[in-house]
């Protein structure tokens, strides 16, 4: 198995249906969280945001479109929403769920390739969001970026210097000025959080 490269929130009250979904994108390196109603759902993602929610429009407490607009208020558009149904499979009923907030729609039965290049593709734009929100916030050049990127695969400043093509003397500047944006001290430091802040999430999304 890959490793774990982004979290996925499968709501259906089908207790067979989240276990096949859960295995297919467990197959595909992603964390998993089961709900079984709309509370739980909802409890689940504030709990810990998913990158991408799966959500079956019929559920047995609450209708997908509810929950929908609830992590929308929550979240806003940045969290993906993919809707899935059995019983609502008409061309309205994709179109009222595109009009209610979700970014994708799939019908069952379906072809699992299908939903897990669907799920691949929000988890990329999900995983880029955060990366650039947080490049923003720090306000980071692309190389040093693509420096700290290097670190974090274990990469000395030498072995930077000549993955980069740039002497290790431009390493180490751009190593002095990317700690103190960071408000870190060290490598290590800048590292860690460059993880916590999710600036390495399309590498590892693009890895996928």
């Amino acid at each position: 198995m890959e490793d774990h490269c982004g979290s996925i929130l499968i709501a259906d009250d089908d207790a067979s249906f989240r276990a096949l979904v859960s295995t297919l994108c467990l197959r595909a390196g992603y964390d998993c969280v089961e709900a079984a109603s709309g509370a739980e759902a909802v409890a689940a993602a504030v709990a810990r945001r998913p990158d991408v929610v799966l959500v079956d429009v019929d559920l047995g407490d609450a209708s997908g479109y509810e929950v929908c607009r609830e992590l929308r208020d929550r979240f806003g558009e940045n969290l993906p929403i993919i809707f899935i149904s059995g019983s609502r499979t008409e061309t309205y009923d994709r179109v009222a769920g595109f009009l209610l907030g979700a970014d994708d729609y799939v019908t069952k039965p379906f072809d699992p390739e299908e939903l897990m290049a669907r799920v691949r593709r929000a988890i990329t734009r999900t995983t880029q969001s955060k990366q650039t929100s947080s490049s923003e916030k720090f306000r980071l050049t692309p190389r040093e970026q693509e420096i700290l990127r290097l670190f974090a695969d274990g990469l000395g400043t030498q072995a930077v210097s000549d993955r980069l093509q740039i002497s290790a003397k431009t390493v180490s500047s751009h190593t002095q000025r990317l700690l103190p944006k960071l408000g870190v001290h060290s490598r290590t430091e800048a590292v860690a959080l460059g993880y916590r802040e999710g600036l390495f999430a399309t590498a590892a999304a693009t890895r996928a």
